[in-house]
């Protein structure tokens, strides 16, 4: 249960429900409404490995660690993710691009333990 706003090709915004679980469980607790509950910023970037080589450097809060999505290797965006905690508590997920999970390139070990 999710809505993506697509311009030519490109993701620019996505909309999950509170319900929705996928792979990555809910993404919201209605008890506990802190600043950032249930609102995901996702960011497209061309560089996953020096962005995660930045986040390890600021000690980012990590929510899930860098995987596949979908894990599966069926279908979806074919990329690689990570979900991080911004300072103000909100989930900021960084991608790679669509379809680059395909292949040998992997993220290049794992900085965040997981």
């Amino acid at each position: 249960m999710y809505e993506q706003l697509v311009s030519q090709g490109q993701l620019i915004l996505q909309l999950h429900s509170f319900e929705a679980e996928h792979h990555h469980g809910p993404i919201g607790n209605r008890d506990d409404k802190p600043y950032g509950n249930g609102v995901l910023l996702w960011f497209e970037v061309d560089d996953f490995d020096a962005v995660m080589q930045r986040a390890t450097g600021m000690r980012a809060t990590i929510v899930l660690a860098p995987h596949r999505n979908p894990p599966d290797d069926s279908g979806g965006p074919n990329h690689w993710e990570c979900w991080l905690r911004d300072p103000d508590g909100y989930v900021v997920v960084v991608a790679s691009p669509y379809g680059t999970a395909d292949g040998t390139w992997r993220p290049t070990g794992n900085p965040f333990g997981s």
